[in-house]
């Protein structure tokens, strides 16, 4: 059988070029491009006309959801696999919903990689030990233990990004939470920086994403 036509999308070029090279290293995949945001990555489908996508979800431009979304719009019949720090059960669905196949953590080994792109690649949908738990236990209805969102952040600056996620400015946050806006503006850096997001809106993205600001 001819090799699995595959892109790789990550904006961290270490990893993305680790992968790279991982993948080539195998007789069943051959890597036709690589794509460090969401928009290049919809174009190089378009042109490429890969079979498997590995994708991680958070991207400096459109999100990974997004990105699957227009990729499997354009270009029907694309696997795409996400590879992703992200176990957040609303991520993993919001994924599903977007068209993808498959949804993996960047913890997983290598074989657990190419075992989950070879299940993509045949159609068949697949999801890594940790994200199966979270979607039998809604499934199922039963308890799922689960870290807070973001568990690098502390609990105040959760509400900050909750609420800077819903919208609100930072004279509004400040009012909600009974603190001064310089305090606001202090937890919102440290937000950026801990989430390792440019600006406002990727912050947002990426909060929203995960389930937070929905008020």
């Amino acid at each position: 059988m001819d090799p699995l036509r595959v892109l790789v999308v990550d904006d961290h070029p270490m990893f993305r070029f680790g992968l790279a090279a991982m993948l080539e290293a195998e007789p069943e995949f051959t890597v036709v491009g690589e794509a460090a945001d969401g928009q290049a990555a919809v174009r190089a489908a378009e042109a490429l006309k890969p079979e498997v996508v590995v994708m991680d979800l958070h991207l400096p431009d459109i999100s990974g959801v997004e990105a699957a979304r227009r990729i499997v719009a354009a270009v029907p019949g694309t696997g795409v696999l996400m590879l992703t720090m992200s176990d957040e059960t609303e991520s993993v669905f919001a994924a599903m919903r977007a068209g993808a196949r498959g949804y993996l953590l960047k913890g997983a080994q290598p074989e657990e990689i190419v075992h989950a792109l070879r299940s993509v690649g045949r159609g068949e949908a697949i999801f890594g030990p940790d994200v199966a738990t979270h979607v039998l236990g809604f499934f199922s209805g039963a308890p799922v233990a689960t870290s807070p969102v973001f568990p690098q952040l502390t609990a105040r600056e959760r509400e900050v990004l909750d609420l800077l996620a819903a919208g609100r400015s930072n004279a509004d946050i400040a009012k909600t939470l009974f603190l001064s806006q310089k305090t606001v503006r202090n937890h919102i850096s440290n937000v950026f920086g801990k989430l390792q997001v440019a600006d406002r809106a990727q912050a947002i993205i990426r909060a929203r994403e995960a389930g937070l600001g929905q008020r």
